[in-house]
């Protein structure tokens, strides 16, 4: 099956150096993807960093600024799709690239860099799907909205369990990673146009679980700021709503490649 992935630039910057590397999907973060690139630095050694922008205005995926960061490639989309597009470019430039996994993590400031060496650990290891888990013994939700994670706990987190024959804690943290071995395989099929939005982390949860592939949890931090507006791209009206709708959509298997 030929891989669908959206019309996109690639800037490189720097040469591949590490065997990890970690996607950060953005758009229009400002100076919170700046402060988290900064934050990142010590982690230049443990896994290459990879931008994939949904198309920002704001210049905070400047080249300068990239470069001074240590970014190692920006992948820059010019077709249409949202997170999921933006995923299916940053997992393809991974595979592309010879990558033996993926870190993903949010560029919005929410997520501890420091997880990022435990993510590569779990790999190693032989995860092939894990998920960052703020309800894990370690973890932990600092200024973390009350509704969301009772609708985490309460909703979305049981129902993709259930469908994956997997516990999990915590599925609506994107501080994740995956094996190339997962993302490459066939049956996943996750090169498909249908993901453009926010089926495809929903997806993967799902089908790492129902197709046996080595799943874990591991503690993180999900951080908000302290004041201002939540840094998020989910509308609180339509935005729910196409998260519920594609949450639902997931757990019936209505996304599974059809032969």
């Amino acid at each position: 099956m030929e891989r669908e992935i959206p019309a996109h630039d690639i800037l490189a910057l720097a040469a591949r150096k590490t065997r990890y590397c970690v996607c950060i999907p953005v758009i229009n973060e400002g100076d919170r993807i700046r402060t988290q690139l900064r934050e990142m630095l010590p982690m230049a050694s443990v896994a290459d960093i990879i931008i994939a922008d949904g198309g920002s205005t704001d210049g905070s995926t400047a080249e300068s600024e990239l470069r001074s960061a240590g970014v190692r490639a920006l992948l820059v989309k010019r077709g249409p799709g949202r997170l999921g597009a933006q995923l299916r470019m940053g997992f393809a430039y991974a595979l592309d690239q010879g990558y033996d996994g993926v870190v993903l993590m949010d560029g919005n400031g929410k997520d501890d860099p420091e997880a990022i060496p435990r993510f590569i650990g779990a790999l190693e290891a032989g995860g092939d799907f894990v998920q960052g888990s703020r309800f894990l013994p370690g973890g932990e939700a600092v200024r973390n909205p009350a509704s969301r994670l009772l609708g985490i706990r309460l909703l979305h987190a049981p129902l993709i369990s259930w469908s994956a024959g997997v516990r999990y804690t915590d599925t609506t943290n994107g501080f994740r990673a995956y094996s190339s071995r997962f993302l490459a395989d066939p049956r996943v099929a996750l090169f498909r146009d249908l993901f453009a939005g926010y089926e495809l982390h929903y997806y993967l949860s799902i089908k790492a679980g129902q197709l046996g592939f080595n799943v874990k949890e591991i503690p993180v931090r999900r951080i908000y700021p302290k004041e201002g507006k939540t840094p998020t791209k989910i509308s609180f009206f339509k935005g729910n709503f196409d998260v519920m709708r594609c949450l639902l959509r997931a757990c019936l298997n209505r996304y599974d490649q059809r032969t």
